[in-house]
């Protein structure tokens, strides 16, 4: 896209005072268009002559047939590979399977050959491996320009990325580099076999309705996705693909940021994502002591505490614990709902759990439609209740039926 102003400008300076980012200023009694200017289009409905136009046509010089194969970043820390890299995995072969074309890991990172060795046992063809000590920590910059130079590389049609906080951060970096689309938090990846494009499929409008976003016309096709909404692999022991090191030089970047020190937040040993048994609360709650018997339950089952976000809003739970359209999507093996009503943006966060236990006084709740099993009650005395059956040795199984 592009804009020009035409010799019909008249100088009346009414596209000036439209500009939200003072991109317009006058020259010789003429209009003239800064470097700043985002194509917002607010001068073009001001302008009385008409004299300002955008051309939106679009750049057709990319040859699409030139980009194959499906790329999954690896995300890692401290040498250990985030757990959405392998749902990731999962994903792109029912993709590549589609699209009749390779699946390719790119790992990022400092002495994690051994980490490349672990993904090549995925069914994946290649694993592409950039290993330099300055890759040890993550740096917008350094791994931006990596991912780019690997994309002019090897022309890849689709790359994939967890939706964390580095795959947010990287992901826009090279999508703008590379002058493709990004569609950020999909919940859903389908392909459209006839055009060969890739369907991004997310929540919009606080979650009411999915939106099915595609790129078309840019390669390669960019999504962030949610963690724990895809089914992770199996390792496959007859076969292992192929580690592919690649040179990368640093030396010569201009590195604008330094990284001084690394924080890390201690709070629960279990983290959200990963736990198999949740018990998480919302508002019926009522109150953040009463959150305690819910820590309580999950110590006792070996579980982590998750949170709606009116209880998150509320003061009650760190934000870290909230699931849903805003938080953390979980697939736990059970699910425990204890005071949560059920709204949209909740379920759509925790609605693939194996087994979901709903605890609410309102039988009309939402969230009994989605439950494998409701319990109709006061949560402040059923919790007590299993929290006592659970510590005198009884199986969960057997205490939820002697609280039923």
């Amino acid at each position: 896209m592009s804009i020009r102003v035409t010799d019909s400008c008249i100088g009346c300076e009414l596209c000036i005072n439209k500009c939200p980012f003072d991109a317009i200023k006058m020259e010789s009694g003429k209009a003239i268009i800064l470097e700043n200017c985002t194509l917002c289009g607010a001068c073009v409905e001001v302008c009385p002559v008409n004299s300002i136009e955008i051309n939106k046509s679009i750049n057709n010089d990319i040859n699409l047939d030139e980009y194959k194969n499906i790329w999954v970043f690896a995300e890692q820390r401290d040498g250990e590979i985030n757990q959405v890299v392998y749902e990731l995995i999962g994903e792109g072969i029912k993709l590549s399977q589609k699209l009749n074309e390779e699946l390719c890991v790119v790992l990022i990172g400092s002495d994690v050959k051994h980490k490349a060795e672990e993904l090549a046992q995925y069914d994946v063809e290649k694993v592409y491996l950039l290993d330099n000590e300055k890759f040890k920590n993550y740096n917008d910059e350094i791994y931006t320009t990596a991912m780019t130079e690997m994309i002019e590389k090897h022309k890849p049609s689709i790359i994939l990325l967890g939706a964390t906080a580095m795959g947010r951060s990287l992901g826009p970096r090279v999508s703008a580099r590379v002058e493709t689309g990004l569609t950020a938090d999909c919940t859903e990846l389908d392909i459209d076999v006839e055009k060969r494009i890739l369907l991004q499929t997310r929540p919009a409008f606080g979650g009411n309705i999915m939106a099915t976003i595609v790129c078309e016309n840019h390669r390669p096709q960019m999504a962030t996705v949610r963690p724990g909404v895809m089914q992770s692999p199996s390792k496959l022991s007859h076969r292992k693909g192929k580690i592919i090191i690649e040179d990368f030089v640093i030396n010569n970047l201009e590195i604008k940021t330094r990284l001084i020190e690394i924080v890390k937040e201690i709070e629960d040993k279990v983290k959200i994502e990963e736990a198999e048994i949740i018990v998480s609360g919302g508002r019926g709650v009522g109150s953040g002591e009463e959150f305690s018997m819910l820590k309580e339950l999950a110590h006792v089952l070996g579980g982590a505490v998750g949170a709606s976000r009116a209880a998150v809003d509320s003061g009650w739970i760190s934000y870290n614990h909230q699931v849903g359209q805003t938080g953390k999507t979980v697939s736990p093996k059970i699910y425990i709902a204890c005071g949560i009503s059920g709204a949209i943006q909740h379920l759509v966060g925790m609605k693939s759990s194996d087994i979901i236990i709903a605890i609410n006084k309102d039988s009309n709740a939402p969230i009994f439609n989605y439950s494998t099993y409701g319990l109709v009650g006061d949560l402040h005395e059923i919790i007590p209740m299993l929290i006592k059956e659970l510590k005198q040795g009884k199986s969960f199984p057997e205490a939820a039926t002697a609280v039923d």
